[in-house]
């Protein structure tokens, strides 16, 4: 249809807008016009995760977007209100733990590694020139910036810079995406319960993300805080120092110390409210949490400036204390938000949810293991630029160290994966070669045919061994860590220098995995900045980027604010004021049609409308993730239940699928429903050979052009008559805010808003 040079937007932005032929533009003037006929709409929403190449830097943001997932993965739940808060309440904390800890890296890497270890010694100030202002006298400066406090201080502008961008990012990110107004809603006779996901207010979280932003970004100036006035604090502690600047480092750390639990109490205060739309800001705690942070920043930077002839800079800051901290809580928290799902889903269990229940507890892990790559990478990086003759600096904390020498065993896990991976799916291809001649009827198969068509077939049951994947690797990942924060820990040494004097076998090992790890661990962090760059020049790579977004972005942001924005609280409105706008004018009914991630926006629109419009509506979805995806990974929002509950509140729902397409899949649902909702599985390719109707070999189509099959014109057109038998009444004024539309007689309407971005 957009191939089309008749259509025109009717409605919209360059971001995401309705498009129509010109010649059914004033549908909703003209019903009459348009009796017994559909008018097709599309509204194309690509632009929302694939637009312009600055949203290729939203890679970084990678770790608080999987977090932030997480909130979501929670078990389907019944009657257990405090332990579904208790869940969300340990997702906001390992996000807050996240926030932490890259700002703790991007300190470590300005002020430990290059203001306090790089500065002061003579070596690495003759290998980096433009760190002269910042040199001691013995190292061959003596400047006013000389003295480590003030080279801590100014070091400090980096990690305060990303906080800034990280809050401006998060802000207008916000005002672009998610502040768009839900369609208002009032007590409806027809609503006969309630899913989540037809609460008003699911769509827009403005109040939790501003307090979220405000306790994030308070959280990261805290940080900064106390990388800087910790060590001053700690020079001032030492026997027969200044009792004043003694007194003032302890007040200041107090204070701190307050100002961190102020912080947790802000986000163990509040979850989301979704029972409504809650326009209400908390105004004084958004603008006076990091205000307050910011002073006390400010008071630090000037503490640790404060003159000190005999402070010199020697070894590394504590950041072993730090990061393992930081990693000790991460752990605790993720095996907490595990034993909390398992007993939600032990209330209501579901054999097909991933993971039995523990996908969000994966997902968390995987958030701070992606947070620790990101961290640990630039500071192995950064360490190994400045160290340029080698011995010159004492490097990062041996904790990063540790971490970095864990990637060996994973990546040996991850290969054991995948060798049971490819026997599976060699066993699984041996048997698609026997059945697909059988199913076309073939006598003399092709040989290359078939196995052309049974891969297809057998790479795309790889999705379903997706959560075996997850749950394999977050396991390790959490048993590698635990065992690195204990070897860090013990001995305060890397792991090559700990295993000196043990058997050869356990040195080398410990040697090789330390040198690999360090490379392995600072190429992910390169590759994750290159492909960034790439796909900010390069449109292909971007919309690449964009699919990928597609799933981890379509989540409000209820855990980080700092997560890439929610591109459904744009769409979802966008649909559902168009569907109900069409209704009211023309008293029409209408065919919503979805391909892929387009059928997921369009069951989240239909549970948005009101009950008496939504039973006007009709569902065609295809290549559709609903139940393989959202129903495994998000129970609690498309489990079961959910679906049969859009099923009976739709007035029809049908949908398509092919075995050799890797994302969609079958609805599944219980009983008479599955029959009523499931096509019988599609043909793919049409034809195994050539036929009159196929005089060249038909495609093998996997994931895309449904429209292609026959089956979708044949079930659209079904639907289409389900909803023709009347006439559209006369348009209706507009009304706010939009009320129910009393009954009328049904016509056919337009078939769409399908999703042609797919």
């Amino acid at each position: 249809m957009l191939d089309d040079p008749r259509t025109a937007r009717i409605s919209g932005d360059e971001t995401a807008a309705v498009y129509r032929r010109a010649d059914d533009a004033d549908a909703e003037a003209r019903p009459e016009d348009y009796r017994g006929r559909p008018v097709p709409e599309a509204y194309v929403w690509c632009n929302l995760t694939s637009g312009n190449g600055s949203r290729a830097l939203w890679l970084l943001l990678l770790p608080f977007m999987v977090v932030n997932l997480a909130h979501w993965m929670r078990p389907s739940a019944r009657r257990m209100r405090r332990t579904v808060r208790a869940y969300g309440l340990l997702v906001r904390l390992v996000a807050l733990t996240l926030t932490v800890l890259l700002t703790a890296a991007a300190c470590e890497i300005a002020v430990d590694l290059v203001a306090w270890q790089c500065a002061g010694t003579r070596a690495c100030v003759a290998d980096h020139s433009w760190l002269g202002f910042l040199a001691p006298e013995a190292a061959g400066g003596g400047g006013w910036w000389s003295q480590p406090g003030r080279r801590l201080a100014l070091a400090a502008v980096l990690p305060v810079a990303l906080t800034a961008l990280l809050w401006y990012l998060s802000h207008r990110t916000w005002s672009a995406y998610e502040s768009q107004q839900p369609l208002p809603q009032r007590p409806d006779p027809e609503e006969v319960g309630r899913n989540a996901l037809n609460q008003p207010g699911f769509w827009y979280g403005r109040r939790l993300v501003a307090r979220l932003r405000a306790a994030h970004t308070a959280a990261g100036l805290l940080t900064v805080a106390a990388a800087v006035g910790a060590a001053a604090a700690r020079h001032d502690r030492r026997p027969g120092g200044p009792a004043l600047l003694d007194a003032l480092g302890w007040t200041l750390l107090t204070a701190l110390a307050a100002g961190g639990a102020g912080v947790v109490w802000v986000v163990c205060r509040r979850g989301r409210c979704e029972r409504r739309v809650d326009q209400h800001l908390d105004r004084a705690l958004v603008r006076g949490l990091p205000l307050t942070a910011l002073a006390l920043l400010l008071l630090a930077v000037l503490y640790a400036g404060w003159s000190r002839p005999a402070w010199a800079s020697t070894g590394r800051l504590p950041g072993n204390t730090t990061f393992g901290g930081i990693a000790l809580a991460q752990g605790l928290l993720v095996l907490l938000l595990a034993a909390v799902a398992a007993v939600i889903h032990r209330r209501s269990p579901d054999a097909r949810t991933a993971l039995r229940g523990l996908g969000g507890p994966a997902a968390a892990m995987l958030a701070c293991a992606l947070g620790g790559v990101m961290s640990g990478g630039g500071s192995q990086r950064v360490a190994d630029w400045l160290d340029g003759r080698g011995g010159t600096i004492d490097g990062p904390p041996a904790l990063l160290t540790w971490q970095a020498s864990a990637i060996p065993p994973l990546l040996v896990v991850v290969a054991v994966l995948c060798g049971w991976l490819a026997v599976r799916t060699a066993r699984h291809l041996r048997h698609e070669l026997a059945a697909v001649p059988r199913e076309y009827g073939v006598d003399r198969p092709d040989t290359a045919r078939t196995r052309r068509i049974a891969r297809r077939r057998a790479s795309a049951a790889l999705t379903d061994h997706a959560p075996v994947i997850v749950g394999v690797t977050s396991a390790a990942t959490l048993l590698l860590g635990a065992a690195a924060l204990v070897g860090a820990w013990a001995g305060g040494e890397v792991p090559g220098e700990a295993a000196r004097g043990a058997p050869a076998f356990v040195e080398g090992a410990a040697q090789t995995a330390q040198a690999l790890g360090s490379w392995l661990i600072g190429l992910g962090f390169i590759l994750l900045v290159t492909w960034g760059r790439r796909a900010y020049r390069d449109a292909s790579a971007r919309r690449t980027i964009g699919i990928l977004w597609d799933v981890g972005t379509f989540w409000p942001r209820a855990a980080h604010p700092f997560a890439p924005p929610c591109y459904a609280e744009r769409a979802v409105p966008d649909l559902t004021w168009r569907m109900h706008t069409w209704t009211r004018a023309t008293g029409g009914r209408l065919v919503l049609s979805g391909h892929s991630q387009g059928s997921v926006l369009a069951a989240a629109a239909a549970w948005q409308l009101l009950p008496s419009v939504r039973k006007r509506v009709a569902l065609l979805t295809y290549g559709s993730p609903l139940e393989r995806l959202y129903g495994r990974w998000f129970p609690a929002h498309f489990g079961p239940a959910a679906l049969s509950s859009l099923h009976r509140e739709v007035d029809c729902w049908r949908n398509l699928y092919r075995a050799t397409d890797p994302i969609g899949g079958p609805v599944r649902l219980h009983g008479a429903c599955g029959p009523q909702v499931d096509r019988a599985e599609l043909q793919d390719p049409l034809a195994y050979g050539r036929t009159p109707e196929h005089p060249l070999p038909a495609p093998i189509l996997g994931h895309g052009d449904y429209q292609a099959d026959p089956a979708f014109a044949e079930e659209r057109a079904r639907l289409l008559a389900r909803l023709r038998p009347a006439v559209p009444r006369p348009a209706a004024p507009p009304v706010a805010p939009p009320v129910p539309p009393p009954a009328a007689p049904p016509t056919a309407a337009p078939e769409g808003p399908p999703d042609t971005a797919g």
